[in-house]
Formats: C-alpha cells, sequence, structure tokens
C-alpha cells in the first residue's frame, strides 16, 4: 500500500530530475530532430499520395494501350477481308488469263486479226495480273509489319498488367496487413477504448488517438500510471509486427504555456516533450527497434476541434501514434516502369 501511494511521487522526482540535468543545447536538438522526423513524416504522406496517382496513371495507360490494340486488330481484320478478295480476283483474272491462251492457240491458225485483238486483250489482262501481284505482295508486307506491331504492343499490355496486378496484390496486402493491426491495436486496448482512447484507421494507416487525461496532467509532460499500461499494451503489439514505423505526435491547445524559467518555454517544447516522454515508455524493456519510431510536436496548431470552447480545447490537449506500413516493395515496382 505504502509503494501505491508514493509511486507517482517518486516518479515525478526521478522526472524531475533528469529533465533538469538536461541542457538547452540537448533540448534545441531534439527539436531540430523532431523537426526533421516532422517534415520526414510530411514526405511519407507525399509519396503515399504520389504512389496512389502513380497507379491512376499506369491504369490509364494500360486502358489506352488495350483501346489501340481493339483498333489495330480490327484494322488487320478489314485488311486481310481485302487481301482475300484481291486473292479471288486473282485468281479469276488467272484462270480467264489462261481460257484466253487457249483460244489464241485454238485460233491460231485463223484469222489473224482475231488473233491480234485477242493477243491485246491478254497483254492488257497480263499487265493487271501483274499489278494485281504487286498490290498483294505489298498488302501482304502491311499486314506482316502490323501483326509484329500488334505482337509487341500485346506483350506491352501483358507486362504492364502483371506489373499493375502485383501491385495491386501488394496494396490489397498492405490493407489487410494494417486493417489486422487495427484489430490487434484495439483489443490490446480494449479496456481504455472510450472517450479517452479512440483506435481509427484512415488513408491506409492506424491512429491511436489517447486523450490528455488518459495520459497526462495539463501543462505536464509527466505520463500517468494509466496512460503507461495503455503504451506498454501497445507496444507488445508492435513487438509482433516489425514492418510497422511508429509516429507519436503530440499535440496542445490554444492556451499559450506559461513558462517558469525551465526548458518548455511554449506548446511547442510541451507537444515534443509529451511524444518524447511516450516513445521512452513505448521503446522501455521492448524489442521495438529504435529506427522505427519517431516523435514529433505538432504544438497547437493542427486541433481536431476548432472551436474555443472548454471541451473542444480538452479534445486538442492529445497525443496520436500514428502506425505506417513499410513501402518499400512498393517503391520497387514502381521503379520498374
Amino acid at each position: 500500500m505504502i509503494k501505491k501511494v508514493f509511486l507517482p511521487v517518486i516518479i515525478i522526482i526521478i522526472s524531475l530530475f533528469f529533465f533538469s540535468c538536461v541542457s538547452s543545447k540537448q533540448f534545441a536538438e531534439i527539436q531540430e530532430q523532431s523537426r526533421k522526423y516532422q517534415d520526414e513524416r510530411d514526405m511519407l504522406k507525399a509519396e503515399n499520395e504520389k504512389l496512389t496517382i502513380k497507379n491512376t496513371e499506369m491504369t490509364s495507360k494500360v486502358k489506352v494501350l488495350e483501346d489501340e490494340v481493339e483498333k489495330l486488330t480490327k484494322e488487320i481484320d478489314k485488311k486481310s477481308e481485302e487481301f482475300e478478295g484481291l486473292n479471288k480476283n486473282y485468281q479469276i483474272l488467272k484462270r480467264g488469263f489462261h481460257d484466253l491462251r487457249s483460244a489464241q492457240d485454238q485460233l491460231a491458225k485463223g484469222n489473224n486479226r482475231e488473233t491480234r485483238r485477242l493477243l491485246k486483250q491478254l497483254q492488257t489482262i497480263q499487265e493487271e495480273l501483274m499489278a494485281r501481284e504487286d498490290e498483294l505482295r505489298g498488302l501482304g508486307k502491311s499486314l506482316d509489319a502490323k501483326k509484329r506491331n500488334l505482337e509487341e504492343m500485346q506483350y506491352e499490355v501483358e507486362k504492364r498488367n502483371t506489373r499493375l496486378l502485383e501491385l495491386e496484390k501488394i496494396l490489397k496486402q498492405k490493407d489487410a496487413m494494417m486493417a489486422d493491426l487495427k484489430n490487434q491495436v484495439s483489443s490490446a486496448l480494449m479496456g481504455f477504448e472510450n472517450n479517452e482512447l479512440t483506435v481509427n484507421m484512415k488513408n491506409g494507416k492506424v491512429y491511436v488517438s489517447l486523450e490528455e487525461k488518459l495520459l497526462i496532467k495539463t501543462g505536464s509532460y509527466s505520463v500517468a500510471p494509466n496512460g503507461i499500461r495503455a503504451i506498454k499494451n501497445l507496444a507488445r503489439v508492435l513487438e509482433q509486427n516489425r514492418d510497422i514505423y511508429v509516429l507519436i505526435e503530440g499535440h496542445t491547445d490554444n492556451v499559450p504555456y506559461r513558462s517558469s524559467g525551465g526548458h518548455i518555454q511554449d506548446n511547442w517544447d510541451l507537444s515534443v516533450k509529451r511524444a518524447t516522454s511516450i516513445v521512452k515508455i513505448l521503446l522501455d524493456n521492448s524489442n521495438i527497434d529504435p529506427k522505427r519510431v519517431t516523435a514529433a510536436g505538432r504544438g497547437e496548431f493542427y486541433p481536431v476541434d476548432q472551436s474555443n470552447t472548454p471541451e473542444a480545447r480538452q479534445k486538442n490537449r492529445r497525443t496520436e501514434i500514428i502506425l505506417t506500413p513499410d513501402l518499400d516493395k512498393l517503391y520497387e515496382i514502381l521503379e520498374t516502369y
């Protein structure tokens, strides 16, 4: 019973002793690192949007290629019909030529005038046959070229479709993985999910939002025992999901922070310290790779409720833990296009 009463007091004394030892230079480094992490997070968000746009563009390109293939196929079918018609005419003329030649042989002994007429007619037909043969050869070469072009386009469409299917498969796997992660997080935090804690999925990411009254007292960055227990439960889930990146954002309300001359000067400083306090609890005695974790302070500039009321300010004093999937495989596929 004595330990339970004095444990929060001891934690506060140790925290005050620890943070009093942090120099202004170290705190400035923490602020610079926080801004760097914020830029990286914004860049990741922009890259995610770029991936979505790229996926849409790829689908549009595949549709254009498929339309061109369909158009070329119809054109080849039309040329093939023309080729067959010319070939039939050629065969008819060829038979006529042989018939005339036979008639000419039979009349060779007859009237010379008739013979000359038949020879002239035979020459005309022969010249027409040669012209038709040249036309057939040209049409045949054109058909061969169009068929080769069609085969190349079909091959390109198949390659793009294969990559697009692979990309869609990975996107579906990512969405399924994040949905499963949300369920795991919700199960781990079941005893806390109420007005103090929410778990949502948005833009392919899992958002865990913890209100101030669960974690930290107003104007402080020391985490309450109940909040520590919730963060430890979340840490056990993240230990089992090694391909997830963790961004912890501290948020404050719009009431200016009253500095007492310590390291905390304003809401920016307070939001950063709240984020780093949670990072330390998350990593304490866990096998989570610190490279997967980012701490950032957002100050008062990302409120969830714009109303200037006590209730709105209470909602805005929160900490958000944003879980993001590893997108390296998606980038590798996109680099092949």
